[in-house]
């Protein structure tokens, strides 16, 4: 029973500051000193058995999925709700369902309750980690999970960033997430996987160096098209004091590929972009652009350009 009569409790007792801000567990208050009868009152919200939420609490994906992960023994959030906490680029169907994705080892019974889709499967001890007090499938078993729904070449962006080296000075990180050993371990561990299939092509397609999903889409289709096979964010120098790295390179062509996302629109980066395109053109190289637009109807347009680029320089298909 929950209370809400005018005679009990018209404005209630505040909760501790650790409550307020997002969803939590009735143990979790319980061990913070909230009685049972404050925790019926209407003023929670319940998302799910044994879980309360404050009026103006925040919901995201990753706070939602913590008190799921507490009250469901031996579980992790997982599938849709693991990739967009680890906010893993590419397209997943369904990703933007509200239910949050709980799986636990098949040894036990699927999850059931309000607002969580269950999956049970086979788990090491590795492809369960923490983050941010969220227990979550792994970068590389999210992966393998998602693959089911994915397309190859969706996969592929996902591994792509998964294998991209960082830039330590910007992301505070040294390593890339996951090598191609890692993600090739995770496929033979868990063979007859739905999914496991379109895992391993998007493996054989993926390439250390894309720095984006775009610049991923655009260098598959480029191959696909039957060009030959770009060189990504190669360093190059184009005069003495001048190196630049573009998106992809063909350099025995002096041929360089930029895609150009939003930002590219802001006055100050219109000016390196000028100044860029200056600097390739006076070393002798041919810069593309290729911006959103260029990637429509299968890239069919980003795809001539460059193509005009390479044949200008001499390329032939074989």
């Amino acid at each position: 029973m929950r209370f809400c009569d005018d005679g009990w409790m018209k404005t209630p007792r505040p909760l501790p500051a650790q409550l307020g801000a997002a969803p939590f567990t009735v143990r979790e208050a319980v061990d913070a000193g909230v009685s049972r009868r404050r925790l019926k009152h209407c003023s929670l919200h319940v998302p799910s058995r044994g879980i309360r939420l404050s009026p103006g609490g925040l919901t995201g994906v990753k706070l939602r999925a913590r008190p799921l992960t507490l009250v469901t023994n031996f579980s992790a959030a997982s599938h849709a709700t693991a990739f967009l906490i680890w906010e893993f680029p590419g397209f997943l169907p369904g990703s933007d369902a509200p239910d949050i994705h709980i799986s636990r080892p098949d040894t036990m019974a699927i999850p059931r309750r309000r607002g969580v889709i269950g999956h049970v499967g086979q788990f090491f001890a590795d492809e369960i980690t923490t983050l941010d007090g969220v227990l979550v499938t792994t970068r590389a078993r999210t992966w393998l999970d998602c693959a089911r729904r994915m397309s190859v070449d969706e996969l592929t962006v996902v591994a792509d960033h998964l294998l991209r080296r960082p830039r330590p000075q910007l992301e505070g990180r040294a390593e890339p997430y996951a090598s191609k050993e890692e993600l090739a371990e995770m496929l033979d561990r868990h063979k007859g996987t739905p999914g496991i299939r379109k895992a391993r092509l998007a493996l054989e397609q993926a390439r250390i160096g894309a720095d984006s999903a775009p610049e991923t889409r655009l260098r598959l289709a480029l191959c696909r098209a039957g060009l030959p096979e770009p060189e990504l964010n190669l360093i190059t120098a184009l005069r003495p004091g001048v190196v630049r790295q573009p998106d992809l390179a063909y350099p025995e062509c002096r041929v360089a590929v930029e895609y150009e996302g939003a930002v590219h629109s802001e006055p100050a980066q219109v000016v390196r972009d000028i100044a860029r395109e200056e600097d390739f053109t006076s070393a002798g190289w041919i810069l593309v652009r290729i911006s959103r637009r260029h990637m429509e109807n299968n890239a069919r347009a980003a795809v001539a350009k460059v193509r005009a680029a390479l044949t200008c320089r001499g390329w032939q298909p074989k």
